[in-house]
């Protein structure tokens, strides 16, 4: 699976129970902290409880940018399951 479309499916199928906040990592190096966000075909519009320097509150970003995503609640592992991951 191609990282953009990793991504993507994650995002798509982000579950309820967890909160749509943290930190996206750019393929720029630009950390992008969001607290929800909307998807369409090809990119991602992140929302920022803050503004950044430029005073900009979203943040449109292609999948393809997308090199990591930070994860800023303090929730059990376990609780993640519901999206995809498993222990070993």
């Amino acid at each position: 699976m191609q990282s953009a479309e990793g991504w993507r499916s994650i995002l798509e199928n982000w579950p309820e129970v967890i909160p749509k906040r943290g930190i996206i990592i750019t393929n720029y190096q630009e950390s992008i902290p969001f607290q929800n966000f909307l998807l369409s075909t090809g990119v991602v519009l992140l929302e920022r409880d803050k503004p950044d320097s430029l005073g900009a509150r979203k943040v449109m970003l292609s999948y393809e940018a997308i090199s990591a995503i930070k994860l800023t609640d303090t929730m059990e592992l376990a609780r993640y399951q519901v999206m995809g991951f498993q222990p070993v």
